[in-house]
């Protein structure tokens, strides 16, 4: 397993590999945005309603939203079978830059979510503690979802994302973040 020093606590067991894995999407999708201006970040490339602003405004929501799961349970999580057409046009917002926001401002909460997550993952006792998955119609009614398991959705939603990012930038201007 890896070691990895998070905020001057060293963590040596399997967090530690979960933290390096979701730090290393975390970069990849901020790299995506290097020398990008306002405006580039909330510019769409594709076919896609995405932009890289709006990417990473939606993992950091994704992010934050499982990271409090973690803690209390489906009470953190909107009931999305109760959600309106209101409610689904609002979540939108997530996905674009709004007018006032900035990259600046979107990726300055996108490390403090982060920062919070690490901390998270450092402190719990018990990474088998679960919890019920709140109602969606993408959710199997009774499911259960331990720590681990909702840390690696984090990741595989923060690693999908970087590659949507990687695909969006390269449309934007060329540039790619490997290769």
């Amino acid at each position: 397993m890896t070691e990895t020093t998070h905020n001057t606590v060293t963590v040596t067991d399997e967090r530690a590999d979960l933290l390096e894995a979701l730090a290393q999407h975390r970069h990849f999708l901020r790299f995506t945005t290097r020398d990008l201006t306002d405006e580039q970040a909330g510019q769409r490339t594709t076919a896609s309603e995405l932009c890289l602003g709006g990417l990473i405004k939606h993992v950091t929501s994704v992010e934050k939203h499982w990271a409090d799961f973690i803690l209390d349970g489906p009470s953190a999580m909107p009931d999305f079978t109760s959600m309106t057409e209101a409610d689904f046009a609002k979540r939108a917002d997530e996905f674009r830059m709004l007018p006032g926001e900035t990259l600046a401002g979107v990726l300055a909460e996108f490390e403090e979510v982060a920062r919070r997550t690490d901390e998270l993952v450092t402190a719990l006792s018990d990474l088998n503690a679960s919890h019920p998955l709140p109602k969606a119609p993408w959710n199997e009614p009774g499911a259960r979802w331990s720590a681990r398991r909702t840390l690696l959705h984090i990741i595989a939603e923060t690693a999908q994302h970087a590659g949507h990012a990687d695909i969006i930038r390269e449309s934007l201007d060329g540039a790619k973040s490997m290769g």
